[in-house]
């Protein structure tokens, strides 16, 4: 049997409540059911189930290793039998990430997000698991540069022997259907060019100089796959932490301050993202503002001890202060830029149908 663990997390809106803002019980009740089967049938080593708004997300911990079409395959079974239960409660957008209606091999493309990792397990193995709604892929990207390129955010980058090499950051160009590896620091400002424009480029792992994996995060763009808009891509991100990683405080550190982040409304809005306890990923002011929670464990024998919420938290209060005051200002641009997106972001909306519509009334200079 492989020594190695590989963690996997994969997320799905199969249905929300009311709306887009939250997720029903039964929902998170017929999920645990099957990933328990599945724990007793050894298909898997341990699992933890939670929502982040209404998307369901399905965290597991297994040996068969990254890509394995197995386990893609019974999470895909988990949230299309999700997505019936929603169905038969009336939920909304019940099924909405299910972009196809059979399973092809991989759950990658098929809708669903996914970030997953493997690796050796350490004596002690804490990991963080962050999970956002009404947001994009892209919206990983400023906290994983603060957390592990930032000597202002990760004191261990300065005074820690194991850190002060810096990391690797692999990169996808996502409408290019590129990659790229940056080292940090020597190519920080390299780096920077790409992922300063994260609606495109999108930091997909990080890795230590050794290639010891560190993070891994899900890049999959809903409207780039479907070609319409079907919902925001609400992303996970998940870290090893504390050793030749960063410490777990110095991954929190970047969610201190409001970010602006492309979804809110309809995906189709600038906003603050908010961290918040599990209890209070429920989005509903204009669908949102975007939410972000965490939740750590300590990983033993593949097991998940935990979880710990790691967002409920006082000092995190004046960050949710911050993102309140930010979605108060970004509002009152109501449907004008930067509160709208930019027009290049719009083409999987009703733009593309509006401007034809008025094609032939546009006249030259």
């Amino acid at each position: 049997m492989d020594s190695k663990v590989t963690l996997s997390v994969i997320k799905a809106d199969v249905g929300g409540l009311v709306g887009h803002s939250s997720i029903h019980q039964d929902l998170l009740e017929e999920a645990g059911n099957r990933l328990d089967g599945a724990k007793h049938q050894e298909k898997i080593i341990d699992y933890h189930v939670t929502a982040c708004g209404d998307d369901l997300a399905l965290i597991m911990t297994h040996r068969k290793g990254a890509d394995n079409k197995e386990i893609h395959q019974f999470a895909w079974e988990v949230f299309e039998a999700c997505a019936e239960t929603a169905k038969n409660l009336g939920l909304y957008g019940a099924g909405q990430d299910l972009l196809s209606d059979a399973f092809s091999g991989t759950i990658r493309g098929m809708g669903p997000g996914l970030a997953e990792m493997e690796f050796e397990e350490r004596e002690s193995e804490p990991v963080l698991v962050f999970l956002a709604d009404k947001t994009s892929a892209g919206a990983w990207n400023l906290p994983l540069y603060k957390a592990f390129a930032d000597p202002f955010n990760t004191a261990g980058l300065i005074i820690s022997p194991s850190l002060h090499d810096g990391f690797k950051f692999e990169v996808h160009d996502v409408k290019g259907h590129k990659k790229i590896v940056f080292d940090s620091p020597e190519e920080i400002y390299d780096l920077l060019v790409f992922i300063g424009a994260p609606s495109q480029y999108m930091v997909k792992a990080i890795y230590t100089k050794k290639d010891e994996i560190a993070a891994a995060t899900s890049t999959e763009r809903l409207s780039l796959t479907a070609g319409k808009y079907v919902g925001k891509d609400d992303p996970v991100y998940i870290s090893r932490s504390q050793g030749a990683f960063p410490a777990v405080g110095e991954l929190l550190e970047p969610f201190t301050r409001a970010q602006l982040v492309e979804g809110w409304m309809r995906g189709s809005h600038t906003g603050p993202l908010m961290p918040v306890a599990v209890r209070e990923a429920n989005p509903s002011r204009f669908d949102g503002p975007p939410r972000v929670i965490c939740l750590g464990f300590q990983l033993t024998g593949g097991h998940l001890i935990g979880p710990r919420d790691m967002f409920d938290d006082p000092s995190f209060d004046l960050a949710r202060q911050e993102c309140n005051k930010l979605a108060d200002h970004m509002r009152r641009h109501g449907p004008f830029e930067p509160h709208r997106l930019p027009m290049e972001e719009m083409e999987y909306t009703t733009m593309p149908q509006v401007m034809k519509r008025l094609e032939q009334r546009w006249k030259p200079l």
